[in-house]
């Protein structure tokens, strides 16, 4: 049977396409809200290098979120507890807007904070995906989710660029009431998801101590492919619009950079399932690491416009391959009863490290500038790549 025959007859094609949307919509607002929080930050903060700590605290929270959503889901099932996230980020929005206007840095950092809350939420939804895909669907259904974040790049920026300056003088305030009303918009889509809650058997000999589960092979590739990854990415990305501003560029300018990175960061996942059907996903994980290692040669080789583009499309892509090859490996490093507990880990690991990245970054630019940003990833890269090539080596050699 072909593999569109599959996909053809699979009954979560529908769930896949109403999480697209809902995953496009929230990207829409972490869109929006990726290309303003650090300016913000900067223009609140009493010293330039705690810019880009509200963006830190609030993949703070997504780390810190993310064991708790996947346990309150396993408990009221997926719906609920995208539900819930939605609302809390709603909250975030709305709160992160009245900082603004008080120009306080900690009445922002709590709004952002929230926003981050939201986000352990949503990162839930490729998992949703996953979850009911079957085995030969699994990977373009998480592919087709991220998928929904080209959306996201071509309205994110659009909507920051036309709400900056809603309220001049107060500057980026209109940024976050567009973020609030993007993601009230996902209950109606969400409302329509229908996912059978799991079957879960306390007794099954079937689940296993996380200590033997994080020691297999496959999830050390599938966990350090996406904590590097993601850090690398968010390490970079999230210096990024402070660099070019303080290059003397334009906000639109930041906004145009950043808008082609988030659609490079989500245009691939419509073939990146494929990819990683036909060549397999650890050497799409390879390719990409090898992708993220020419971003910070690119942005180390001059501070042209162009370079911040090319440099930050190609930190899109690469996150892309790593990101989604992660997923789908950590797919098969657990059963239905371990599902919750494993992917909660695998997603505390993956935002604690993007949080370490976040908080350095500002600091780090504003110590040392732009090129040791970019040079701080390389020792990162060459661990990932080590880790993926021993991963490579075993699956070639002969038992």
């Amino acid at each position: 049977m072909t593999t569109s025959t599959i996909e053809g007859r699979d009954p979560t094609v529908r769930n896949v396409v109403l999480l697209a949307i809902c995953q496009a919509l929230a990207m829409t607002g972490m869109s929006v809200n990726m290309t303003v929080t650090a300016l913000v930050g900067q223009q609140l903060a009493s010293d330039p290098a705690w810019s880009t700590v509200p963006l830190a605290l609030q993949f703070t929270a997504t780390m810190a979120t993310t064991l708790p959503a996947s346990f309150l889901m396993r408990k009221i099932g997926r719906r609920g507890g995208f539900a819930v996230g939605i609302t809390i980020g709603i909250f975030g929005a709305l709160l992160a807007y009245h900082g603004i206007f008080e120009r306080s840095f900690a009445i922002f950092a709590a709004g952002s904070m929230m926003i981050g809350c939201f986000q352990g939420f949503a990162v839930f939804y490729r998992h949703a995906a996953a979850d009911t895909a079957s085995a030969a669907f699994r990977s373009k259904a998480i592919s087709l989710v991220l998928a929904g974040g080209v959306f996201a790049a071509i309205v994110g920026p659009e909507l920051s660029k036309w709400s900056y300056d809603l309220f001049t003088p107060v500057l980026y305030a209109g940024c976050f009431i567009v973020v609030a009303c993007v993601q009230a918009l996902s209950f109606a889509f969400l409302y329509f998801v229908h996912i059978p809650p799991a079957r879960h058997a306390p007794d099954s000999p079937n689940i296993r101590p996380l200590s033997v589960i994080v020691r297999q092979p496959t999830f050390i590739v599938a966990a350090v492919g996406a904590m590097i990854g993601y850090g690398v990415m968010s390490f970079v990305m999230t210096a990024t619009p402070l660099a070019i501003v303080g290059c003397g560029y334009e906000f639109r300018d930041a906004a145009f950079v950043i808008q082609w990175h988030v659609l490079a960061m989500y245009a691939p996942s419509f073939f990146t399932g494929s990819l990683i059907q036909r060549f397999g996903v650890r050497q799409v994980m390879m390719t990409g690491a090898v992708i993220l290692v020419g971003a910070a040669l690119v942005n180390i080789s001059g501070l042209e416009i162009e370079r911040f583009w090319l440099g930050l499309v190609m930190l899109g892509v690469g996150w892309n391959f790593m990101f989604v090859g992660g997923t789908s490996l950590l797919a098969e490093c657990h059963s239905p009863e371990e599902r919750a507990k494993v992917q909660g880990l695998n997603d505390f690991l993956v935002f604690g490290t993007v949080t370490v990245s976040s908080f350095a970054s500002g600091a780090l630019l504003n110590a040392f500038g732009w090129n040791a940003v970019n040079y701080g990833v390389l020792p990162l890269l060459a661990i990932a790549g080590s880790v993926i090539a021993v991963a490579l080596w075993r699956q070639r050699s002969p038992v």
